[in-house]
């Protein structure tokens, strides 16, 4: 069972400076087996950006990419950050208008991939528009990640990592059959409250 802390926070006062480690610990006093601790391996800059136009050009290798101008900031922006980048996007599932997840120089993703300004078919791209896979939110590498498939309209330039839930952590225990009430967030609020004599809360 993969108890994420947001919501193990939702029904059990768990203090703000408990660790991933703490939480199995406490769970583990109780009876259940510690199996692993997760955590999203990601930095940002993540943000939201705004696709504002692309080009679509084929390409000799047979593929065709989109070079996108993209929104990452209100204003003006700077030489060192621009508010309006220039990205290569080999996806085709998005449109003028939406709202993606955009990873800039400097970033980390899963893996570790590092992502940094580079030359690509003919042009530099400034950072990259990210699918859920890239992020490590499902296997879904079909298409770049478009907020209003989730149902999200965020501002330009909003942090994608808080936004998403990227800076979330889990951990992860070992239920046997005879504790199938603990296959629910409630059940393990409910264990962990009887470890910790933290107060329990059923919303």
């Amino acid at each position: 069972m993969r108890v994420l802390l947001s919501w193990l926070r939702e029904f059990v006062e768990v203090p703000a400076e408990a660790t991933p480690e703490d939480v199995l610990a406490a769970l583990v006093s109780v009876g259940f087996e510690e199996e692993d601790v997760h955590r999203f391996d990601l930095s940002g800059p993540i943000v939201v950006g705004e696709v504002l136009e692309f080009v679509e050009e084929p390409q000799s290798n047979g593929k065709t990419i989109r070079w996108c101008q993209v929104r990452v900031a209100d204003g003006e922006g700077t030489d060192d950050a621009p508010a309006v980048r220039g990205i290569v996007c080999g996806a085709n599932n998005f449109f003028a208008g939406d709202k993606v997840v955009v990873t800039l120089p400097g970033a980390v993703l899963p893996g570790p991939f590092p992502i940094a300004a580079r030359k690509t078919y003919g042009h530099v791209s400034d950072g990259m528009i990210a699918s859920a896979k890239e992020l490590g939110l499902g296997q879904d590498h079909s298409g770049i990640l478009r907020l209003v498939e989730l149902g999200i309209d965020a501002p330009v330039g909003s942090d994608a990592i808080a936004l998403l839930g990227l800076d979330d952590e889990a951990v992860e225990i070992n239920v046997t059959p005879d504790r199938g009430y603990a296959l629910s967030i409630r059940g393990v609020a409910r264990e962990y409250s009887h470890a910790t004599a933290a107060a329990f809360r059923d919303p």
